[in-house]
């Protein structure tokens, strides 16, 4: 269900049903949630990577599942509140980088996932769609907070209320994605950008996730004030004292995420 692999710092996460385009059942999203809580803890791993297994990245919610869980009575079986809702809060909260490589399709609570992340590299075969009112459901897994501050409102309504499929292309111009490279070079790419934000000042990246975050839904006066807040956390480790110090020998600083 889950391929996990830290390698250089970086903890790959796969999504492993490639038969199914990597749709997502209770049991992988439990093991899903399950990853990046061991990447989030484990201190040995500064950047995460999430891609899927196959032809695609994630096809969403694994509707036979769902429509089996409709038949018996149960709904979505809590799901969203179980399941998406940790998943996505995680990813974006983490105190360390998340890039996504996007191998292929990326629909409904899959592409989702690939929203929530910082960075997004795309295979030039990625397809983005939203899928959700297309089967009458209205968006879940965070995409109604992370598409509009990706792309803008009017932009983020468009993509929801049509749902029609964004190219990878398209998705680049509108600023979905970091990158869109060959399909043979997603991983690759995704990983050398993974590694290099895992040689990077990690606390520093943690603070910078968390004044956007903040920054979007707060004054101007209350985002200066936690920027100050950060920064005094941030001048205070040893990443950038010296980082100082090399800058002043004209020297290549080496971060060791503390």
């Amino acid at each position: 269900m889950i391929r996990y692999d830290v390698t250089d710092a970086v903890a790959t996460i796969a999504l492993d049903r490639p038969d199914a385009m990597n749709s997502l059942t209770a049991e992988l999203k439990t093991a899903l949630l399950g990853a990046l809580r061991d990447a989030a803890a484990d201190e040995s791993v500064r950047a995460v990577l999430l891609t899927g297994s196959g032809r695609a990245f994630c096809a969403g919610q694994d509707l036979r599942e769902h429509a089996d869980n409709l038949e018996a009575g149960r709904g979505l079986a809590n799901t969203v509140r179980e399941h998406y809702n940790p998943i996505v809060e995680l990813i974006t909260t983490m105190p360390k980088p998340v890039v996504a490589a996007v191998n292929g399709v990326a629909a409904g609570a899959g592409a989702a996932l690939a929203f929530a992340c910082d960075l997004r590299v795309a295979s030039e075969k990625a397809k983005f769609a939203a899928a959700f009112t297309g089967i009458g459901l209205a968006p879940d897994s965070g995409m109604s907070w992370t598409l509009q501050r990706l792309v803008g409102p009017g932009r983020a309504a468009e993509h929801l209320l049509l749902g029609e499929p964004l190219d990878a292309a398209r998705a680049f111009e509108l600023g979905l994605v970091t990158r869109v490279v060959p399909a043979d070079d997603v991983l690759k790419t995704a990983h050398e950008l993974a590694v290099r934000l895992a040689a990077g000042p990690t606390r520093a990246y943690a603070a910078t996730k968390q004044a956007l975050a903040f920054a979007a839904t707060h004054s101007l006066a209350e985002s200066l004030a936690l920027e100050a807040d950060l920064q005094d956390a941030c001048v205070a480790t040893q990443d950038h004292q010296d980082a100082t110090q090399a800058f002043l020998a004209k020297q290549r600083p080496t971060f060791q995420g503390k």
